[in-house]
């Protein structure tokens, strides 16, 4: 199934993080959060203005972002959780 996102939505893929602690503490399923880090799988074509003037967006796809703990809808694509979310849930693009 393909998804493209509208206006200033955005589609973010989690990346998971080590299940290891720098110390070699092993972190139970139970115990961890779901990653605030993910991988943008797609980019709807931006918001239009009050001209009617359409605004790119700042991410592009394959770019890896930090999103807010409660930012976005939840979906399965193929049986993958994804995020869509809009551009102005994104926090930061990781370099």
């Amino acid at each position: 199934m393909k998804i493209k996102p509208l206006n200033d939505r955005v589609l973010v893929l989690r990346i998971e993080q080590e299940a290891k602690t720098s110390g070699g503490i092993i972190i139970p399923d139970t115990a961890k959060e779901k990653p605030q880090e993910g991988k943008v799988v797609g980019v709807g074509p931006g918001k239009v203005d009050d001209n009617g003037n359409r605004i790119p967006l700042e991410v592009k796809a394959n770019d890896r972002v930090l999103f807010g703990k409660y930012s976005g809808t939840e979906i399965k694509i193929d049986g993958v959780e994804h995020l869509i979310m809009r551009e102005d849930d994104i926090l930061a693009i990781v370099q």
